[in-house]
This record gives structure tokens, C-alpha cells and sequence, in this order.
């Protein structure tokens, strides 16, 4: 038990989670107070030695899973499946291995099988996974490193085994079984039976393999997904990869918080004047007794955010504001609007509930404003231009997230153009292809001469870079 520990204590640090000397002989002192019956306090009582850091935890859980929970339970169901299968064919796997086990005790001579062989024929799973283990290391799957070597090395597994050779002694044994009698029903149903085990094994080492990769390389396969989520399209997101999306963009906001602190720290101090300097210290041969630093200071501007929540945009303007208020501290102010058609402001939910939160309350609408309703962008800009355009001023950045479908309603672009003359500039991010702009009810093209920034936004990439331009 305690190799299997100091293994999966060597794949927790090869995946990123940091566990000490001391963490690892923590858990070896606490295993020995408790069960090793009970999966769950065995889990854990490792969690609890190992784990230092919330956001671990997760990770933490999957190698455990991986490691731990035994290649033996897919195999198990594999060969369930297969079972069932043969079923639906009306064959009775059963009564088939019986009276085919009854058959062999009367053969003539010495029956030569090899383990493989006698394994599948007698459903023996813990000598088939055995086998396939002992296959998978003399075939060098504990160096697989990405998903296009799975193929390769899951036929270098099978080859090891020498599973070619175990169907080809099971199809021998069909053939002697007919010489003794064997009805051809019968030998239809095992020349099945030895094609449909030929398949389990293929798709069982194939899972293996796949398991294994992900235990030696979870941290490459983490980052593979993360890299997948911020190219994939706000619009096709399942509800699980939305869950997932939470955490890369808290990664890519506390990216960009790392640049502007560290700039922030060049700015306080400021930039060697060598111009100064030298002037400075003339008077002592110019020797730099007197350093002078340029004390250019760079404001943080306000924002604001002006967020279409009809249901087309619903996941780009959830995580556009998760994004944003992730980056609190790189503005002065945020304030934060949401629209159909009428216009509601939602600054004080996101001061008053957590960012998650407070985003499910501002997509929603609720009592602020009514989101059952058919978008007309023109009516909410012309509300915003006469009740808060005296908020802005040359330092605010106005942030518009919408399609700009506006249903054929007038488009008061005006509105759009009296903003811009007071902000600092003004963004529109628009979840649609460019070339979709300007055709059917989109205005697009009526907005566009009054914003100096538009992009196209429909994964996080491209919010990441529009934000880059913002905030950096």
C-alpha cells in the first residue's frame, strides 16, 4: 500500500498539485488510524493530507478517481455490455460457455490455449486486466504524452498480448467443436461470440490507454481543455462546459491583473530620465549620485457596460460581465446597464452579491427590467443618452455587448454618436460574424462610424484580446 501511496503522491506533483515530505507521511499516519474499507474516508483522509489549496481539490479528485477506482470496473462493464449485446442477437452467453466447457473436458488430447485464450473463454477478468497491464508497460504506454498517440499505442498493447493469435486459437476450437459435432447454430454463435470478445479487448486497451494519458499528463490535458473552451463559441457551450468556462476566465482576468500590477509597480517608480540625469549631475563628472525617474502616471479610466440580455447573447454577456468585474480594480468606477429595449441599471447587484451571482441576477432582468421582450436597441440607447449621459466624461470607456438586431425599429444612432463626443471611447463587441452586419434587421452598420473599437466576440480569445486593448 505504501508504493501504491508514494505513486500516486509522485502523479499528484506531476500534475501540479505541490504535496511535501512531510503532507506524504501525513497521510501514511493517518491510513493508519483508519479503514482502507471505506472508499470515501479513505478519499478523504488523502484529501485532507495532501490538498492545501481550494481550487485543487477538483484535480485532486479526478487522479484519485483515475488512480484509484481500478481499470477492473471498465472492464467489468465492457464485458456487461457485450453480454447484453449477444443478447439482443438471442444468444445465451451462458448456456453457450456451458455447453462449450462441457464439449473441451471430452476432447481428444491435450487442449493448448494460451492464457489470453482461456481468459476470454472463461470470462476470467482479473487475469485479462493483469494481462493487459503487463501488455501496456512492455509496449511503453506509461510515455504516452498526447491523444494522437492513443491509436498507436493501444495496437502496440493488443500486439504485446498477442490478441491476433488468441482469436485465431478460439477460431481453431470453433473449427475442432464442428468436427465434434457442434450444430451449426451453435458455431455461428461462438465465431460471434470470439468476434464480439475481439472487440471488448480492442475497446478496453483503448480505454486504458486513454486513462493512462490522462493520469501522466493531466496537466498537458487541463490546459488542452482550457485552450479548446477559449476558442469554442459562446453559442454552443453545454451546461457543463459553462460551469467549466467560470475558471478559465478567472485564469485569463488574474492573467491580465498580474501585467497591471506589475506595471503599476514600474509606473509608481517611474521610467530612468537619462536626459536628467546627466544634466543632474554635471557638476559631478556625471557620476549618477542623482537619479531622475519620468513620473508618468497612467489613470485608470471608468467603465461603462451597456449589455444586451435578450436570450440570443445570453452566455456572451454572462461571461463579458464575469470578465469585467473580475478586473474591478484596473477601473475607477464600473457601472453596469442591461437592456431588451428598456433600460435598467444592475450596478448595486454586483456590489451587493457575489459575481456569479450577481450575474445570474442581472441576466435575468427581474423587477428592473422586462427581458420577455423583443430587442430594440434604439429605445434602450435614446433611455441611456436621456437619463445617464451626463455620467460619462473623457475618461470613461463605454462598453456596448449586443447583435444589434433591432426588429426594424428606428436605430437613433445619434445616440451612439452624443456618447462618443463625452467618452474616452466607446467598444461594441458583437457575438455575430462581420458578415452578418448591416443585413436583415441588424443595424450594425449604423452604429459602427460612432465607435472607435468593434469586434467580433463570440469566444473568450476574442473577448481577451478586446479586454487586452482595453485595460492594458
Amino acid at each position: 500500500m505504501q508504493k501504491k501511496i508514494i505513486e500516486f503522491l509522485n502523479l499528484l506533483r506531476k500534475s501540479g498539485i505541490r504535496v511535501s515530505v512531510a503532507e506524504g507521511i501525513d497521510a501514511f499516519h493517518a491510513l493508519d488510524e483508519l479503514s482502507l474499507d471505506d472508499r470515501e474516508v479513505f478519499q478523504d483522509a488523502l484529501r485532507a493530507a495532501m490538498v492545501k489549496r481550494g481550487d485543487e481539490i477538483p484535480t485532486f479528485d479526478e487522479l484519485f478517481d483515475l488512480f484509484w477506482s481500478g481499470f477492473y470496473d471498465n472492464l467489468k462493464e465492457a464485458f456487461g455490455d457485450m453480454e447484453g449485446g449477444l443478447s439482443e442477437m438471442g444468444i445465451d452467453l451462458e448456456q453457450l460457455l456451458s455447453q462449450l466447457a462441457e464439449m473441451m473436458q471430452n476432447m481428444d488430447g491435450d487442449l493448448d490455449l494460451s492464457e489470453l485464450a482461456k481468459a476470454l473463454l472463461t470470462q476470467d477478468l482479473s487475469q485479462l486486466e493483469n494481462l493487459i497491464r503487463q501488455a501496456a508497460e512492455e509496449a511503453g504506454t506509461g510515455r504516452i504524452e498526447n491523444m494522437l498517440q492513443v491509436g498507436f499505442f493501444s495496437r502496440r498493447t493488443t500486439e504485446q498480448m498477442g490478441l491476433e493469435g488468441a482469436m485465431q486459437e478460439l477460431e481453431s476450437l470453433a473449427e475442432r467443436m464442428r468436427q465434434m459435432g457442434m450444430g451449426d447454430e451453435q458455431i455461428q454463435q461462438m465465431q460471434e461470440l470470439i468476434r464480439k470478445l475481439m472487440e471488448t479487448v480492442r475497446r478496453a486497451v483503448r480505454n486504458f490507454t486513454e486513462r493512462e494519458l490522462q493520469q501522466q499528463n493531466h496537466n498537458y490535458m487541463e490546459k488542452f481543455r482550457r485552450e479548446m473552451l477559449t476558442e469554442k463559441s459562446f453559442y454552443h457551450l453545454t451546461e457543463d462546459e459553462v460551469q467549466r468556462m467560470r475558471e478559465v476566465v478567472t485564469r485569463l482576468a488574474q492573467r491580465i491583473k498580474n501585467v497591471l500590477s506589475i506595471r503599476r509597480k514600474r509606473l509608481k517608480r517611474g521610467k530612468l530620465d537619462l536626459h536628467q540625469t546627466l544634466r543632474r549631475n554635471m557638476a559631478r563628472g556625471g557620476i549618477p549620485f542623482e537619479v531622475v525617474y519620468k513620473t508618468r502616471r497612467k489613470d485608470r479610466p471608468k467603465l461603462v457596460i451597456l449589455c444586451d440580455v435578450s436570450s440570443s447573447v445570453a452566455n456572451v454577456s454572462r461571461f463579458m460581465l464575469q470578465f469585467m468585474y473580475s478586473l474591478q480594480e484596473a477601473f475607477t468606477k464600473i457601472r453596469c446597464y442591461v437592456f431588451v429595449a428598456e433600460l435598467g441599471e444592475v450596478t448595486s447587484v454586483f456590489q451587493d452579491k457575489d459575481v456569479n451571482s450577481a450575474i445570474e441576477k442581472a441576466l435575468d432582468g427581474g423587477d428592473v427590467i422586462n427581458v420577455y421582450t423583443r430587442s430594440n436597441f434604439g429605445y434602450a440607447f435614446h433611455q441611456f443618452w436621456r437619463e445617464h449621459l451626463s455620467s460619462i466624461d473623457n475618461k470613461t470607456t463605454v462598453m456596448i455587448l449586443g447583435d444589434a438586431r433591432n426588429n426594424y425599429n428606428d436605430a437613433k444612432a445619434w445616440c451612439i454618436r452624443d456618447i462618443q463626443n463625452k467618452a474616452k471611447n466607446v467598444v461594441w463587441l458583437n457575438p455575430e460574424s462581420p458578415s452578418a452586419w448591416g443585413f436583415g434587421d441588424s443595424v450594425m452598420d449604423r452604429y459602427m462610424p460612432y465607435c472607435d473599437i468593434v469586434e467580433e466576440c463570440r469566444n473568450l480569445r476574442q473577448l481577451s484580446r478586446v479586454v487586452d486593448q482595453i485595460v492594458l
